[in-house]
Order: C-alpha cells, then sequence, then structure tokens
C-alpha cells in the first residue's frame, strides 16, 4: 500500500447503526413490494391446481393449510385438448422465427448505421425513429387487406411479418445505439487484418453487442408471445395462438376456472423460463453505460 494514500476515516458506531437501519428499511421496502408482486402468480399457480369444486367453495389460500386439495388433473385435461395444445405449438412457430428475423435483420441494419457510410444514412435513421412513434393500430386494416391481396391473411406467416415489420424499429434504434459505442479502433485493426464488413459484424460486433441482443430478443420474445391482438385479427381457428384460444374458451366456457388457469399459467411459464435463461445478459445490457 503507497504511503501517500490516505486512510479511509473509521465509521463511528452511530454511522454505522444509520446505515444498517437505511438498509434495513429499504430491503424491508422491497421485500413488500416483491410479496405484491408475486400474490397473484402464486394464486393462479394454486387455483390451477386446485379441482373445480374447490375452487368454487373456497379461495386459492386455502390449499396452503389444505394441501390435500392440490391435483394435476387440470393440466392433464389441459394437455389433452386438441385446441389448447395445437395453439401452444402455433405460439412457439410464431414466437421464435419473429424473435430471429428481428434480431438478425435489427443487427444488420443497426450496423450499417453505426458504421457504414451511405447517402441519406441520417435521414434513413430518422425515418426509423419516426416509426417508433406509430401506433401498429393504424396498420391493421390496411396490412389485412395486403394479406388477404397476398393469400396469407389467416395464417402463421402473416403474423410473422406483421411482428417482424413492427418490431425492427425498437431493434434498429436500440443496437444502433449500442454497436456506436464501440471504439473505433476495434474495427480499424480488423480491417487492417484484412476483414472485410461481413467478418467484422459477425466475429467483432455480434460478440461484443450480446448483452443488447440478448435484451432485444427477451423483449420481442414476450412481446410477441403475449400478443393478442394482432393474433385475433391476423389468425383463423388452425393459426391461433394460446392467447387466442384461452381467450375463446374464456368465452365459451366463463365458469371453466380450472381450464383457464391451467391454459394460462402454462402461457406464463415460457415467458418466466426464457427471461431467468437471459437474465444475466439482460443486467449486462442494462449496466452497459455505467462503466468506463
Amino acid at each position: 500500500m503507497s504511503a501517500t494514500t490516505a486512510a479511509k476515516p473509521r465509521r463511528t458506531t452511530g454511522q454505522r447503526i444509520a446505515g444498517g437501519l437505511g438498509r434495513g428499511i429499504i430491503n424491508v421496502v422491497l421485500l413488500i413490494v416483491a410479496i405484491f408482486w408475486l400474490v397473484p402468480t402464486v394464486g393462479l399457480l394454486l387455483t390451477s391446481f386446485r379441482s373445480v369444486g374447490d375452487n368454487a367453495s373456497s379461495g386459492w389460500w386455502t390449499v396452503l393449510t389444505k394441501p390435500t386439495e392440490l391435483t394435476i388433473e387440470n393440466y392433464a385435461n389441459l394437455l389433452s385438448n386438441p385446441t389448447i395444445t395445437g395453439s401452444f405449438w402455433n405460439t412457439v412457430v410464431i414466437a421464435v422465427p419473429t424473435t430471429v428475423l428481428v434480431v438478425l435483420l435489427g443487427s444488420l441494419a443497426a450496423y450499417a448505421f453505426a458504421w457504414l457510410r451511405f447517402p441519406g444514412r441520417d435521414w434513413l435513421f430518422l425515418a426509423v425513429i419516426v416509426l417508433l412513434a406509430v401506433p401498429l393500430q393504424v396498420a391493421l386494416i390496411p396490412l389485412a387487406r395486403l394479406f388477404g391481396t397476398l393469400g396469407i391473411f389467416g395464417s402463421v406467416l402473416g403474423v410473422i411479418l406483421f411482428h417482424t415489420a413492427f418490431g425492427l424499429p425498437f431493434a434498429i434504434f436500440l443496437l444502433r445505439n449500442f454497436f456506436i459505442q464501440v471504439p473505433a479502433e476495434l474495427l480499424e485493426a480488423a480491417r487492417i487484418d484484412g476483414a472485410k464488413d461481413w467478418r467484422i459484424f459477425f466475429q467483432v460486433m455480434l460478440p461484443l453487442g450480446l448483452p443488447a441482443i440478448a435484451s432485444l430478443a427477451i423483449f420481442q420474445f414476450l412481446w410477441t408471445w403475449n400478443d393478442m391482438l394482432v393474433a385475433l385479427i391476423f389468425t383463423n381457428s388452425d393459426s391461433q395462438p394460446l392467447t387466442v384460444a384461452i381467450q375463446s374458451q374464456l368465452r365459451q366456457f366463463g365458469s371453466n376456472i380450472d381450464v383457464l388457469s391451467a391454459g394460462a399459467f402454462l402461457s406464463m411459464l415460457v415467458p418466466l423460463i426464457v427471461f431467468f435463461a437471459f437474465q444475466r445478459y439482460f443486467v449486462q445490457a442494462l449496466l452497459a453505460g455505467s462503466q468506463k
């Protein structure tokens, strides 16, 4: 330790007590917020494991003292329902390709806007920013007519194209702002070594931008998976995702709480798995600009 390094002043007992109390209050507040945030999810989970008669006679919290009420019959009935299982796979087929297309096309366009020089680049990027403010509701009728003319209205392909088109502006804006922070010396060194733009993009930019790309993939996947408005308009009975299938079950069997609760939790389970799987990259992206 250098002699010129100033010694840290010792904290007094009062300062330590005050600091501990401050952290304790913050932890208590965060714990209360977390409990209120988790109560609906826990209630939905426990409701999905209770029979129709138990749900009709008492609240879900009674299972905490009567664990014998828990049963997997609701999920067995749900997974034997061809409408639900088919809509689940439709949701996967819609959400996964949409996320891949938005990430791939958005990252390519973001790299071009950040590091390539071409005429009208700034004006095009300004147009991308303007598109962020355009609500998707204004495009429902025009795109429905266009998809009908192309013969893809009511198909999974139409929903994928819709979500991809409206996910690209945000993807380009987010990734361009992340890519432009990459030191120019790295790209210059790669070009000196003979690397072209494609190689720089895949071997330099993508590994460095992995936190931002993972965050974008989480947002896009969650938005597409939980969407009901676009799916309700652009799909039919053969291509409807899980959100539309659950909504139709609610309309047909309003008192069928066992099917609805199990289906709702199933639709929520996959996004939770995806989020926790990429949580590390999500946190890295949030903290990317906090350190030098």
